[in-house]
């Protein structure tokens, strides 16, 4: 692996959850890495506990919606050969109906999702062409397959990732450059557990975040998409037609999911 993606892995949300799992299995690879986050202190922790595998690893706090984060993560990524970028960052910042929502906060959820996501893509994806070699994984969600009441925004942006992540696949094809969409149901992370997720309901799929990780890196080369996590039913399920029946049983999934307001 290290051939490929190596010397060096840049991973935007890679302070805990399976940001976390993709450092510590890529350094168990022997990949050093840079590892991007908002929280100084889960990013410190992480920074130092994949540390101990005896890679090298720099870290960068900062906040992706900063029109200057791309710039402050150059400051530390322009002197290095960096094989492969892991876009984790893109979680849901903003739940609620839209026409009565903010729509500053609604923004944010954009920028996080497609601006920052694009940036980072296209800094590090050109220098991999350069090379012609590298990797590129773009972590999605089940959410992008179908529209869904108070996370409607989210649910696009997931949806404009993955479509993304398939013209790229094909541009990038030809540079030898791996594309990956992994797409994740749901997952086991300290943010979902911040939210309250009932990860406890009868029958839910829920995975772990070492597990999803793992998979995305066995199937880096496999791109354009990948499901991750036993969630390819219903990622197929989900791109059916016709659509009401479908989003009305999603929005009541999606109910018993969340606590209550």
């Amino acid at each position: 692996m290290a051939e490929k993606y190596g010397p060096w892995a840049v991973i935007a949300g890679g302070s805990e959850g399976v940001g976390a799992s993709f450092a510590h299995q890529l350094a168990e690879a022997g990949i050093n890495l840079v590892l991007i986050a908002r929280k100084p202190e889960p990013l410190a922790e992480t920074a130092a506990a994949v540390r101990a595998r005896g890679v090298e690893v720099l870290t960068v706090q900062v906040d992706l919606l900063d029109p200057e984060a791309l710039s402050a993560i150059r400051e530390v990524t322009d002197g290095l050969e960096v094989g492969l970028l892991i876009f984790n960052a893109g979680a849901n910042s903003y739940g609620h109906e839209f026409v009565t929502g903010d729509l500053s906060r609604v923004r944010g959820v954009i920028d996080l999702n497609i601006t920052a996501q694009l940036a980072l893509t296209h800094h590090f994806g050109a220098l991999m062409a350069s090379r012609g070699r590298g990797g590129i994984m773009l972590v999605g969600s089940l959410a992008g397959y179908l529209g869904q009441a108070e996370i409607s925004v989210y649910s696009a942006v997931k949806a404009f990732s993955r479509v993304f992540a398939e013209g790229l696949w094909l541009e990038m094809r030809e540079r030898g450059v791996d594309v990956l969409e992994l797409v994740l149901g749901v997952t086991r992370t300290p943010a979902m557990e911040r939210a309250g997720l009932a990860f406890d309901l009868p029958g839910l799929n829920v995975a772990e975040p070492d597990d999803v990780a793992r998979e995305g890196l066995a199937h880096l080369a496999d791109g354009p998409v990948w499901v991750a996590g036993g969630n390819l039913a219903a990622a197929e399920k989900r791109s059916e037609f016709p659509r009401a029946e479908l989003a009305l049983a999603a929005h009541e999934a999606t109910r018993k999911l969340l606590p209550a307001r």
